[in-house]
């Protein structure tokens, strides 16, 4: 496919791509949209000008919303049908191509328009599944000869987050307050965490509802799950410390979650499937799956100083998660939790085994022993205020391209 509309050839938006998203167009309305290269494209306009009126199923313009939930739940039949009409307008020679008047009235410049969240997020869980972590943390905080728990090998290990929080790229985070007791203190004490970490993630999102005592297999997972976003889940580490015994986070994680303003489908990352880790011990029945069912998506993550530069701090991989998305579903689902549109699930902290891929100041700076040196000559042992945190993703091969543009975050003082 050569698509009419130019782009540079390390683009994330090319036309394999096609993700959904969110935008204020030219200040004056909200519509969901798509992108290719730096052109932002309103598919509301595209609709009403009967782009897209033979597709069955598509009834109403759905379109003309706030978010995407609307079209998602129409389904794969409905939305893998747009999207591949939208690759057919958007090829050399196409009707789009020769329609002027659309072009003009439909394509916007990227800096023409505001990315919002794309997705109403009714319910937000948030995994544990990279093994690499996880051992990293319990080697941290518990016996290294023991770091993962006995169940963690078992199930993909989770818990339920606070999806009011989330917020879309660009949006800044307030230091978050709360109980700490360092170790040097008899009683806990109050305040500004000391202690404020990134978390490098992946989140999927959902296309469907479920009714009570109903569950998804891993075989049908990948049908609910319309597409992915890159995830920051923002971590006050020394107010977890003190909280997590014996329920786990709470105000070290509530206080926000930052995520990418694009969703890249399933299929635009069908290309870049990539068999999962060897689960040893053998997992139970409703947890084993056939096929390649994790992704080889490059992350990276920059750390930006005020008024300094931007330091490359992480080189990750999305391939590395011991618990796939087909398996974390299966589980979240097997008691017969129902789920909802826009539901979003993420990965848990993604790190791979080489210490240049850690996915968390935690392990970068192993619990503050060995400070990252930034290019300024200023140390970080966590993220100090007005650091801004970026995060990359994308997946490469043949050529072809798919990526999830960045989704970027800067702390700033408490209220």
């Amino acid at each position: 496919m050569k698509s009419f509309v130019e782009y540079s050839s390390d683009s994330d938006f090319s036309i394999h791509n096609i993700p959904f998203g969110v935008a204020v167009f030219n200040k004056e309305y909200i519509g969901c949209c798509t992108r290719i290269g730096d052109q932002v494209i309103d598919l509301a306009t595209l609709y009403d000008l009967a782009y897209f009126e033979d597709i069955e199923g598509l009834a109403d313009n759905v379109f003309e919303a706030y978010t995407i939930n609307e079209f998602i739940e129409l389904g794969k039949p409905v939305t893998n049908a747009v999207r591949t009409r939208i690759q057919e307008l958007l090829q050399e020679g196409s009707a789009l191509s020769k329609d002027e008047k659309t072009i003009e009235d439909a394509f916007y410049d990227l800096d023409k328009v505001k990315m919002m969240m794309p997705v109403h997020i009714p319910n937000y869980t948030d995994f544990y599944s990279s093994i690499e972590h996880a051992t990293n943390v319990g080697k941290m905080f518990r016996d290294p000869a023991n770091a993962l728990l006995p169940n963690w090998k078992h199930l993909p290990v989770g818990y339920h987050g606070r999806a009011s929080s989330i917020v879309v790229s660009g949006t800044d985070i307030n230091r978050p307050k709360g109980q700490t007791k360092p170790a040097d203190v008899e009683k806990p004490i109050f305040g500004p965490s000391k202690q404020l970490d990134f978390e490098l993630e992946m989140a999927f999102i959902l296309n469907r509802n479920t009714e009570m005592g109903e569950s998804i297999s891993t075989k049908d997972a990948e049908d609910a799950i319309f597409g992915m976003v890159v995830f920051n889940d923002w971590s006050a580490r020394d107010i977890q410390s003190w909280e997590y015994v014996p329920l786990g986070p709470f105000l070290a994680k509530n206080f926000g979650s930052s995520i990418s303003p694009w969703v890249v489908t399933l299929e635009a990352l069908e290309p870049f499937r990539t068999a999962s880790p060897k689960q040893d011990p053998e997992v139970l029945d409703y947890l084993k799956f056939e096929g390649d069912k994790n992704y080889d998506i490059n992350l990276e993550v920059y750390l930006k100083p005020e008024n300094g530069e931007e330091n490359l701090i992480s080189e990750s991989n999305y391939k590395y998660m011991y618990w796939n998305m087909t398996q974390q579903l299966a589980h979240h689902t097997v008691n017969g939790c129902n789920v909802e549109v826009g539901d979003l699930y993420a990965s848990g902290t993604i790190s791979g085994s080489d210490p240049k891929s850690f996915g968390s100041m935690l392990e970068l700076t192993w619990r503050g022993q060995n400070p990252l040196k930034l290019s300024n000559g200023q140390e970080r042992k966590f993220i100090e205020d007005n650091d801004t945190v970026t995060m990359k993703a994308w997946a490469e091969k043949d050529g072809v391209r798919v990526g999830f543009g960045e989704v970027s975050g800067k702390i700033i003082p408490s209220i």
